[in-house]
């Protein structure tokens, strides 16, 4: 080892003595902290400055009307966007939008049409028609802008859409309830309606048993008489008050058609919901299969699932009762096979929402989730969207149908009840003639009995029609029921329907702007780009010895030089990063540290590459850096890159050292940072195998080739 220490001494006292060495080699040690920090700089926060890039809008909009409300979204999407600051938003006409995009002045255009608005407004109608906005973009000027305006573009529709769906439902419901509150207000008067008929249905064997008695006693039978004409005029009254209550009834059920028309489309719609929460899980299942899946990431996934899952089980609990509901009033079995699939449905969701809690357990305790969870899981999700795509599927043939025959014979129900208060309302008069002539029989004496023992058989029928029909209209279904059904709160429920999840984020490891999530990449790539400057500069072999230094010791003893250099890059570029730009680095020391510790192993694979090959080596080492700019995850996921880029991916040393100085930036985890310093070592030993077993016996071979190359005049 004293030989090794030699050439290193020898070496530091070269670069002390010679001013223009000194010069050069401070200058090497310092070029790579310029590419970092410039590049780092660059990319300091790109997705903030979006207001800067100019997105021409174009308002045709012509307006509309719904149910006797204007409708102008197109000047409702104006007065959002001027309030919009993200991107920079430009009012011009059509005729200048098209030509700012053509020559660069806006990086896209937004045009919303004339009959923007009427298309909107045909949710009311039996002709939907979706509105559209048209959306221009020149892609040649860059290849990042256009990504950045089609997500403005995306923001408005999604705007448009939410808002749009929260007014229509809104809309409907707000008719359900008024309807509901006036069934509400008439409940008093339906129900004492009923309680007459009923009384006096239940006073006729009374009544025939006074007029049995009539002969033996007269004054027995004058008070029997006397209690009859005493509740007839209320009888009366409330069947008049009936009768009016059953045309508003009647006017309910039209407008619950209509309704329930516009509502088709809303229900089909929540189930679409449902199938994409199906296939969703379906999709996890794959997610969880993956063994390569960061766990932060498979915990995020099954948080949003869990509330998903949560989410779906409301809307089929909603659709249920719904449905349940309407069969109930319908007084069939007609909506029992799609309740029992909606059942089926919900019992699956609650099953995948217990799975999924059961893996995300096993997780946060560090385990692997065991298989049979997630075949269990992937069952129930396939099984869930197959029931939802037959549901689906038979929805406009069977499904919809159904729901509109439930409501039309609720409809005919109420169109019998009120033809009965109209024939009771008009059969009243007869009956009070009759109770009068059975008083005034009553004062006659025994000769007047007759006549009216042969009217009352009359009265007791139309009174006993009366109540039949009344308590056959209640077999039709429960007015609780339905008046529960209708008055739900409008605005929460076009809220729910507009918006029925809601994504609430969780930062783990924050930080703060891009270039600092950037520097682990270029602090990285920096070091490595610095360690090719050392060897394209500075010659690995020993000259001029007093010596004859063997193979090893020239390795080791350059080696300790180069590596010296090296660390003065590290110290410079991680310092710099932190002190100069000011990034965000959770741990500043290990930040340091495990920079020098990279620049030590990436200094040792290109000095072996360069010392062991000479200038092939140093090709070799700038083939290297290219595979690794594109394989090692730096910029965009690995998972997004070709199969070959993923394949290489776990193979290149900068998947570990970008990983490494990530858990320094936003906050190790020691694990990780355990695997990542094996795989180092692993190269680095490698590497310095390499070079003490194969350095001697390749450069006996490759000194008389470079010798002949260097004769081409071309080669030095």
């Amino acid at each position: 080892m004293g030989r090794v220490w030699a050439i290193y001494t020898n070496d530091l006292r070269g670069i002390f003595r010679n001013v223009a060495a000194a010069v050069i080699i401070s200058g090497l040690a310092f070029l790579p902290s310029l590419y970092a920090w410039f590049n780092i700089k660059a990319s300091w926060d790109p997705y903030s400055q979006t207001g800067s890039l100019a997105i021409a809008v174009v308002n045709k909009d012509e307006g509309a009307v719904l149910r006797e409300m204007p409708i102008r979204a197109g000047d409702e999407i104006m007065a959002s966007l001027k309030e919009n600051k993200k991107i920079g938003w430009v009012f011009v006409d059509e005729k200048k939008a098209m030509e700012g995009v053509k020559h660069g002045d806006y990086y896209a255009s937004i045009t919303i049409p004339s009959d923007f608005s009427a298309k909107m407004a045909t949710v009311l109608s039996d002709n939907l028609q979706q509105a559209e906005l048209d959306y221009a973009v020149n892609e040649k000027i860059n290849a990042v802008s256009p990504k950045i305006a089609q997500k403005g573009a995306s923001g408005i529709i999604e705007e448009v859409r939410a808002s749009f769906v929260k007014t229509a439902n809104e809309t409907i419901f707000r008719i359900f309830a008024r309807i509901g509150v006036e069934l509400e207000e008439n409940k008093p008067a339906i129900e004492q309606v009923r309680n007459t008929v009923f009384k006096l249905e239940s006073l006729i064997p009374t009544i025939n048993d006074a007029i049995a008695l009539a002969a033996k006693d007269i004054e027995k039978s004058k008070k029997i008489a006397g209690t009859v004409q005493a509740e007839l005029p209320k009888a009366a009254k409330l069947a008049k008050d009936g009768e009016a209550f059953t045309k508003q009834l009647g006017l309910f059920f039209e407008q619950s058609t209509l309704t329930l028309d516009t509502a088709g489309p809303l229900i089909k719609q929540d189930l679409g919901l449902l199938l994409e929460a199906a296939h969703a899980m379906e999709e996890l299942t794959v997610i969880l299969q993956d063994s390569s899946m960061d766990s932060a990431v498979i915990r995020t996934t099954l948080e949003l699932a869990g509330k998903r899952l949560t989410s779906a089980v409301t809307v089929t609990d909603g659709m249920i009762k719904l449905l349940g509901r309407l069969n109930h009033l319908s007084h069939s079995e007609q909506l029992s096979s799609a309740i029992g699939s909606l059942q089926q449905i919900n019992n699956r969701f609650q099953q995948q929402l217990t799975l999924v809690q059961q893996i995300r357990s096993a997780i946060d305790k560090g385990e692997e989730p065991a298989q049979t969870l997630m075949d269990r899981l992937s069952t129930l999700s396939k099984g869930t969207a197959g029931l939802l795509s037959d549901l689906l599927s038979r929805y406009d043939s069977e499904l919809w149908p159904r729901i509109k025959q439930a409501a039309d014979k609720a409809k005919q129900a109420a169109s019998t009840a009120q033809s009965v208060l109209k024939e009771a309302g008009a059969a009243f008069p007869d009956v009070v003639a009759i109770v009068n002539d059975t008083a005034k029989g009553l004062e006659l004496g025994g000769q007047e009995l007759a006549k009216v023992q042969a009217n009352l058989p009359a009265a007791e029928k139309k009174i006993m029609e009366f109540a039949k029909q009344i308590r056959e209209l209640e077999q039709e279904g429960n007015l609780d029921e339905l008046i529960d059904l209708l008055q739900n709160d409008a605005e929460r429920e076009g809220a729910f329907f507009a918006e029925p999840v809601v994504l609430k984020e969780n930062r783990l490891f924050p930080i703060p702007n891009y270039g600092s999530a950037m520097s682990p990449f270029f602090t990285t790539l920096s070091l490595w780009v610095g360690a090719l400057l050392l060897v394209s500069l500075l010659t690995v072999d020993v000259h001029h010895a007093e010596h004859a230094y063997r193979s090893y010791e020239v390795y080791l003893g350059r080696y300790l030089t180069f590596l010296t250099i090296a660390i003065v890059q590290s110290l410079l570029v991680t310092l710099g990063d932190i002190w100069l730009l000011k990034a965000y680095v959770a741990d500043p020391v290990w930040f340091v540290l495990f920079g020098i510790l990279l620049s030590s192993v990436f200094m040792l694979i290109v000095y072996t590459l360069v010392s062991i090959f000479g200038n092939v080596g140093k090709a070799m080492a700038i083939v290297l850096l290219v595979l690794q700019l594109a394989g090692s995850g730096g910029t965009f996921p690995i998972q997004v890159t070709p199969p070959f880029f993923q394949a290489i991916h776990p193979f290149l040393p900068f998947t570990y050292a970008i990983s490494m100085m990530r858990e320094a930036v936003g906050g190790i985890l020691w694990d990780i940072v355990a695997r990542d310093l094996l795989a180092l070592a692993i190269f680095a030993g490698v590497a310095l195998l390499l070079g003490l077993a194969l350095k001697k016996w390749i450069n006996q071979y490759s000194t008389k080739m470079m010798e002949k190359a260097k004769e081409s005049g071309l080669i030095h």
